[in-house]
């Protein structure tokens, strides 16, 4: 155990991080969400009710959709952009899919090599591509999901406000659904673009997202 929690602690740690913090938004949510049925005049709602509500699904959602439209973006816009000097960037001369050789494809597989990279045809050529993939799906999937709870949301507050509810196609063109969609996205264009300009002039001693500290300011590989 302990050496699966040493080999895996990125992803341990980090998934912890995430459980904690969802359960402390889930209670700050609550909160919140009573205060402003107080406001309004509305009678509060219980955690049980709120927990599986479309007001704490969809704050969940919106979040999730726009982390994954930024991997998915960073994974596949890095095959072909190139920030010189930046570590999350290829060098400037080695934009583009690579070569069978550096990607260790074809004549140049080994044992060790995923089951899919040594089969050829579509097989190799879906894995290829498969971390882009996952990363739209998932993006595509909780982008789906904040629609539908985004929508039951905006029409439960239609209806607390003796207001006409509205169908999922009217919701999708609404203000609320994009605003809820695109000030997430501002900020995850933002981190990207910020990281990869910042990482080419500062370093953090150790972490792989930085290149090493002596390193020139314009070499890209993290090696130095």
């Amino acid at each position: 155990m302990r050496k699966f929690l040493r080999e895996h602690s990125l992803t341990v740690v980090f998934g912890l991080l995430f459980l904690v913090a969802l359960v402390g938004q889930f209670f700050a949510g609550h909160a919140d969400f009573n205060e402003r049925l107080s406001a309004d005049g509305h009678p509060e709602i219980g955690l049980g009710h709120y927990l599986f509500s479309a007001d704490f699904l969809v704050d969940v959602v919106e979040n999730w959709q726009s982390e994954y439209l930024q991997f998915f973006l960073y994974v596949t816009a890095t095959v072909w952009l190139v920030q010189r000097g930046s570590p999350e960037s290829k060098p400037v001369g080695e934009a583009g899919a690579q070569t069978d050789e550096k990607q260790q494809l074809g004549r140049h597989v080994s044992d060790s090599s995923p089951r899919w990279a040594r089969a050829g045809g579509w097989r190799t050529k879906l894995y290829s591509n498969s971390l882009g993939l996952a990363m739209l799906v998932l993006f595509l999937c909780s982008w789906v999901a904040q629609a539908f709870a985004g929508w039951w949301a905006y029409n439960g507050e239609q209806l607390r406000n003796a207001q006409p509810s509205v169908s999922l196609l009217d919701y999708l063109g609404a203000p609320d659904f994009w605003n809820r969609s695109l000030q997430n996205w501002q900020s995850e264009f933002l981190a990207i673009a910020s990281m990869a300009i910042l990482s080419v002039y500062l370093r953090q001693r150790g972490s792989p997202e930085s290149k090493p500290v002596g390193a020139s300011h314009s070499v890209s590989d993290r090696s130095g």
